[in-house]
């Protein structure tokens, strides 16, 4: 972020030094000092003070900064869902191998294991679906926009909000078939057996 050069910039233009803009904005030189070194960033009042003793916007004082956030707000988002996804395949993928031998080794004590392991994978994927409904991505389009740091235009957004109910079908849809699959193959297994 790039307010600190900014501030410095316009106080040198405006030939006051740091002292002196302390006492306009009512702050200490040594806290000029930490804006224009970037070790800490002035609060809202300052910014509006600020941008008033500069004659300068605070939209455009505080604009790219404003931006730079964005993009850190939203990639920090973006890392959270990658790791929340990743979280959820591995249980996914723990709750359908182990199964078998937990239920066939354990009985009934391998059950309990197995409900415990199905109910933390299934608080998992509430907090995705919370994460979505959050940041309004539910369609798979919306989806991999949100995942590529991109935004849909208002009429994707639109055409998107007309297909989330039909994916749900499809996904629970999808859901029920490969469970019914699994179970027919964990079926045939410990027959087998």
């Amino acid at each position: 972020m790039d307010i600190g050069s900014r501030i410095k910039k316009y106080r040198e233009e405006q030939n006051i030094s740091q002292e002196e803009l302390a006492l306009k904005i009512f702050v200490s030189r040594q806290t000029i000092s930490n804006w224009e070194t970037d070790k800490s960033y002035p609060d809202i009042k300052s910014l509006i003070m600020l941008s008033n003793i500069f004659n300068v916007s605070l939209d455009n004082f505080i604009k790219k900064d404003i931006e730079e956030m964005r993009k850190i707000i939203d990639s920090k988002k973006i890392k959270e869902f990658n790791v929340m996804s990743y979280v959820f395949l591995v249980e996914m993928l723990v709750l359908i191998i182990s199964a078998y031998p937990l239920f066939k080794l354990l009985d009934f004590i391998g059950f309990i294991i197995w409900i415990s392991l199905y109910i933390i994978s299934f608080g998992t994927a509430r907090v995705i679906e919370r994460f979505k409904k959050e940041n309004n991505i539910q369609t798979y389009k919306e989806i991999i926009a949100f995942i590529d740091g991109k935004k849909l235009t208002y009429e994707e957004t639109q055409q998107e909000i007309g297909k989330r109910m039909y994916q749900k079908i499809i996904l629970a849809f999808v859901t029920g078939i490969i469970t019914f699959i699994v179970c027919l193959i964990m079926m045939f297994i410990m027959k087998k057996f």
